[in-house]
């Protein structure tokens, strides 16, 4: 009993030791001086600038910046200063071997999980969270996935000991999958799975009633939503009780549609229902640009790098959306949407400049777009003084493979770049 009590004494005082560096860390100000800055603000690049980190905000930004009393200095000459990464589409902390059903928690049965929330599932042990950490990435987006309603989506940063202490939105939006009149496409040949295609006309069956029993819940939703108003001892419904801040419009819908014409009709479907959406989407999204920028429609496209999705398409074809899409004047964000890799979000981006985007919009859609889609760019996605100090300071362009992350601040804290690659690299580097 004696050794129990003592053993739980010392438990706690590791506890309020470990909490006390924690806050200590956080409220400590930090300075990185003389460094190249992309503020993806309306400051646009400083040369030989500062950035002053202080409870846990950016305190100031700029070439005449003053280090306060006490402040952790980081010379900054020949590195670069950058917004955190924000990927916008994945599963990061809900899988972890994909191969492996009992390290997934990323999707459940059923066509319709609205009252599913992502945020319960997470696991902040996650090896992949550091491993995408380590590369710049300081939020994401963590969404479920299956049926037509998946569930809702949360939206993190990749730091914490519990979720509570990483989540920046734990409801971020609805994930919601429109039904498809033309069937998903896979590209032949290369070992994915495809059901023989119905006829048209069993298409069109499938698909109306499809979209008439996605119509019936939302419609119950709203009914649902004023009898509670009217009556707050109607019976609950979670369900639906999830579904009513999408219906009036509180709660974004993260809309996946992949073929133009699947587009084009969730365009008109979210319209008629007033749903405030974010389309997810492939290649083909480009064929309705006009549509989307007429609509003020915002994008998330990804990954870049994978292969056309029709036989017959150009090799190119999904390099070039980020291009065409900025051309057209359409909002867009690009993610990288596996678990394992969301560490290449920056690389993605920097393929697409690769085939015609500019720099500046390739950094773009990787900081401050994703913020601004995610309704949360008044707090991260740019350099700007008040803004949460998610940084990442590099060695040479972010956008580069060759490029070293040197520094990377989470909250205005500066997180390990230990990973499980560097620890096995030292492990084996100091094999006899």
């Amino acid at each position: 009993m004696f050794r129990t009590r003592r053993f739980h004494v010392i438990l706690l005082g590791c506890i309020a030791l470990a909490a006390l560096t924690s806050t200590g860390a956080e409220k400590r100000a930090y300075v990185i001086q003389n460094a190249r800055v992309y503020t993806m603000a309306a400051a646009g690049t400083l040369e030989r600038a500062s950035v002053m980190i202080q409870d846990g905000k950016i305190a100031a930004v700029g070439a005449t910046v003053k280090a306060p009393a006490g402040a952790q200095i980081i010379d900054g000459k020949g590195l670069e200063v950058y917004p955190g990464m924000v990927n916008a589409a994945g599963n990061i902390g809900l899988t972890e071997i994909s191969s492996v059903d009992v390290t997934n928690d990323s999707a459940e049965q059923g066509n319709y999980k609205p009252q599913l929330l992502a945020f319960s599932a997470i696991h902040p042990a996650s090896e992949h969270i550091p491993v995408a950490r380590a590369n710049g990435i300081t939020t994401c987006l963590s969404a479920p996935g299956g049926g037509v309603i998946a569930g809702q989506a949360t939206l993190i940063h990749l730091d914490g000991w519990t979720a509570d202490e990483m989540a920046l939105m734990k409801s971020a939006g609805m994930v919601m999958t429109f039904p498809s009149l033309g069937g998903r496409r896979g590209f032949r040949g290369m070992g994915v799975a495809r059901a023989p295609a119905p006829s048209f006309a069993e298409a069109r069956r499938n698909y109306e009633n499809q979209v008439r029993e996605l119509t019936e819940w939302l419609e119950r939703a709203r009914h649902y939503g004023k009898a509670r108003q009217a009556d707050p001892a109607t019976a609950a419904d979670l369900q639906l009780e999830a579904l009513v801040p999408v219906v009036e419009g509180r709660l974004p819908v993260f809309l996946i549609a992949d073929s133009a014409r699947d587009i084009r009709n969730a365009v008109e479907f979210a319209k008629k229902e007033k749903l405030k959406v974010v389309l997810y989407s492939g290649p083909e999204v480009v064929q309705t640009a006009d549509l989307l920028k007429k609509e003020n429609l915002p994008v998330i496209v990804g990954p870049v790098v994978r292969l056309p999705g029709r036989e017959d398409d150009p090799y190119d074809a999904p390099f070039t959306v980020p291009r065409d899409l900025a051309k057209a004047g359409v909002k867009f964000a690009i993610a990288s949407t596996g678990s394992s890799d969301i560490r290449n979000l920056p690389y993605e981006a920097g393929y697409a400049q690769g085939f015609g985007l500019s720099h500046e919009d390739a950094l773009r859609s990787i900081t401050r777009n994703p913020a601004e889609i995610l309704g949360i760019g008044d707090k991260i996605g740019s350099i700007e003084a008040g803004k949460i100090a998610d940084l990442v300071v590099t060695n040479g362009d972010l956008l580069e493979m060759r490029t070293q992350v040197r520094y990377v601040f989470i909250a205005g804290r500066p997180v390990s770049l230990e990973t499980r690659h560097t620890r096995l690299y030292q492990q084996y580097m100091a094999r006899p």
